[in-house]
């Protein structure tokens, strides 16, 4: 499996010979999806947006609260809680903007042989996932179409988390999955992932399936060969 190539400069992409792909594919091998992440729903999913404006708020009421308890009046505890609104605002503001760059700077590719994931922000790296060198996908889906496609790789094949991050499942640290996050239309993505795989490996796999996940938040499916 191939780590792949690394760029520090603002204007690499420019010098792409193929966007998303560090050289040009061979004449056997076909580009058959190519996609980035949509940058809001990598906001709510990788950087978890809802979770850290709700943390903000309940500190802003508590910040009113403990004013009120003091024995401020109404207005002087609303003035504290109006003190701290921008800093939360500005919180969220940075997180979205990491957001948005990350998508701005990451294009999947998939291919005939592989999988490309071209990531990064201030570093791009690009990384070759052999179809062959994939052991099964797991895909979680959001209401919105939009969803996370984890890959995981045969074993022996490892990259560290926090080179891959956000681009890797969440809490799989002992074995770090790339993962393609916040694709739109991910279903049809992971349909296209499953018979691909099944070409290249010459084993056949589950078709994506939807079953509802342990909270009954999201549909989950898993792609395995078998």
């Amino acid at each position: 499996m191939s780590h792949g190539h690394r760029h520090t400069s603002g204007h690499e992409h420019e010098l792409e010979p193929q966007r998303g792909l560090p050289e040009l594919l061979p004449r056997d091998e076909q580009i058959l999806w190519q996609g980035s992440p949509d940058w809001r729903a990598m906001a709510l999913r990788a950087f978890h947006l809802r979770k850290v404006a709700v943390y903000f708020a309940l500190m802003l009421a508590l910040r009113g609260s403990v004013a009120l308890a003091d024995g401020a009046t109404a207005l002087d505890a609303l003035i504290k809680v109006l003190w701290l609104l921008p800093l939360a605002a500005l919180g969220l503001g940075l997180l979205a903007l990491i957001a948005w760059l990350s998508a701005r700077g990451t294009v999947y590719t998939l291919t005939s042989k592989r999988v490309v994931m071209r990531i990064g922000i201030v570093l791009t790296v690009t990384y070759n996932l052999p179809l062959k060198r994939i052991a099964a996908a797991d895909v979680a889906l959001m209401a919105s179409g939009h969803g996370d496609i984890a890959l995981a790789l045969a074993p022996g094949d490892r990259i560290a988390w926090l080179q891959l991050w956000p681009h890797a499942r969440p809490w799989r640290l002992a074995r770090p999955e790339p993962a393609l996050r916040a694709v739109p239309h991910a279903a049809q993505v992971a349909l296209r992932l499953t018979t691909a795989w099944s070409a290249a490996t010459g084993k056949s796999a589950t078709a994506p399936e939807r079953t509802a996940s342990p909270q009954g938040s999201a549909p989950r499916a898993v792609l395995q060969g078998r």
